[in-house]
């Protein structure tokens, strides 16, 4: 009994280090990059959800029914996030291209300091959802925040983007896809 309880837990570290070092490897040789996180929800309908807005905010919240007929951006963000601030630039510059509807989702954080941060940086969405519970974000398959989906125009979720925008990624991923859907819808 003695030498399986030492090697049972040396044979489960060796086997979780293998993975490690391939998964690494794979990173290493471009089979896949950090961001690419799956998501089973890829090429399947968006959740059926309906958001309050922030406090105080013209537009009636966030909800599923907003996305029929549309290729939309959902930008995923909270005010404690630096990511997301980082990434703001780039999601105002998508907005500001009207190639798509851009929304907002707040994820999981305070509505007064996602006001101030708004008021600070600028408010480059249509429309914006709270989800201070994060339970839409669950359903939207939210692992954290900055994460962006692209929706085709039949209300399918058709791409994510885990991490903060940047410049590469909105012009080689986000537009192209955004492109392709305009044409396809």
């Amino acid at each position: 009994m003695g030498r399986v309880s030492f090697i049972l837990p040396l044979a489960g570290f060796a086997l979780l280090a293998g993975i490690f070092f391939l998964y690494l490897n794979m990173i290493r040789t471009g089979e896949r990059t950090i961001n690419e996180i799956p998501s089973a929800l890829i090429n399947k309908p968006i959740p059926i959800f309906t958001l309050p807005p922030l406090p105080g905010q013209p537009d009636g919240g966030l909800a599923s029914i907003d996305f029929a007929g549309k290729v939309a951006v959902v930008n995923v963000f909270a005010s404690w996030c630096i990511p997301c601030r980082a990434e703001h630039p780039v999601i105002e510059r998508l907005a500001r291209m009207n190639v798509a509807t851009v929304y907002g989702l707040n994820w999981k954080d305070n509505p007064s300091a996602a006001l101030k941060w708004l008021a600070e940086l600028g408010n480059p969405y249509a429309a914006i959802g709270s989800d201070a519970s994060g339970r839409a974000g669950i359903e939207w398959g939210v692992y954290g925040v900055p994460e962006t989906y692209v929706v085709g125009p039949d209300a399918v979720i058709r791409y994510r983007h885990v991490g903060p925008m940047t410049p590469d990624a909105l012009d080689n991923k986000i537009l192209p896809m955004i492109r392709n859907l305009k044409v396809d819808g």
